[in-house]
């Protein structure tokens, strides 16, 4: 039986070329959260290393010591990414700062294991802090799911995109750490998640996502809508629904 309801959307391939789509029939995105350190110590002059308890050196071991994290806790054929990308440390040239706040983000494809690493973040952190005569608090956000692409839905809305952009320009996608909010709906109705290129190599638009020189090939706000609107056809057509009764129904 066809579902009463399904999902699909799309986002863009900073690193595909323009017009052509990817996709995956599986875990697609990762499972995403947030953590916050604030370490804290004890101020005083940088000439007086003896006299104070230094949170940027207790910070500085922190980061790094949870990098051991992946490389020895996580299992090596589930991917996991665990990134620190922001620092503050409020001092100066010859002040250390009474605490350092720390900003990063937890990426992986399994549930159980993403609850561990909150348990050894959480021990290492206060392991390195500890040794090193400071404190540490560890707040952990708890965020998207890992996205699940639906192989029914995702199969279908590869053929329309085959269909309306070529067999050529569709091709299967390799997972990403990358996180969507997209993955909360597709843990409760089948769905599907796909990249439309907007790169163009020729025009000298490849920088990635998140990047001062990030730039589209305006020629996909052609294609992507176009492509949108016939993937809901086609999915109309093959279910045997009329947009009549669809606008009804919803």
């Amino acid at each position: 039986m066809a579902p009463s309801r399904l999902y699909y959307r799309a986002t863009c391939g900073s690193t595909v070329t323009s017009g052509f789509y990817r996709s995956s029939e599986w875990c697609f995105y990762g499972i995403h959260g947030s953590i916050t350190f604030c370490c804290k110590g004890q101020r005083g002059h940088g000439a007086l290393p003896h006299t104070l308890t230094d949170p940027v050196y207790a910070a500085a071991q922190i980061v790094i010591a949870l990098q051991q994290i992946v490389s020895r806790k996580a299992n090596p054929t589930s991917p996991t990414v665990l990134s620190i990308g922001r620092i503050i440390a409020d001092g100066a040239v010859n002040i250390i700062p009474n605490e350092v706040t720390m900003e990063g983000t937890l990426r992986c494809f399994d549930e159980q294991w993403r609850t561990q690493a909150h348990e050894w973040i959480r021990r290492t952190t206060a392991s390195i802090a500890e040794a090193s005569g400071a404190t540490c608090d560890v707040e952990i956000t708890v965020g998207y799911p890992v996205l699940n692409n639906h192989s029914h839905v995702t199969g279908s809305v590869k053929k329309a995109a085959s269909t309306y952009l070529g067999n050529d320009a569709v091709s299967e996608a390799a997972i990403w750490t990358a996180a969507e909010d997209f993955a909360s709906y597709s843990q409760q109705i089948p769905a599907c998640f796909y990249l439309l290129g907007v790169g163009n190599e020729n025009k000298g638009i490849t920088s990635g996502l998140h990047t001062p020189l990030f730039d589209i090939d305006e020629d996909a706000l052609r294609d992507a809508p176009g492509l949108m609107a016939w993937i809901a056809l086609e999915l109309l057509s093959a279910h045997s629904v009329s947009p009549n009764r669809a606008r009804r129904e919803n």
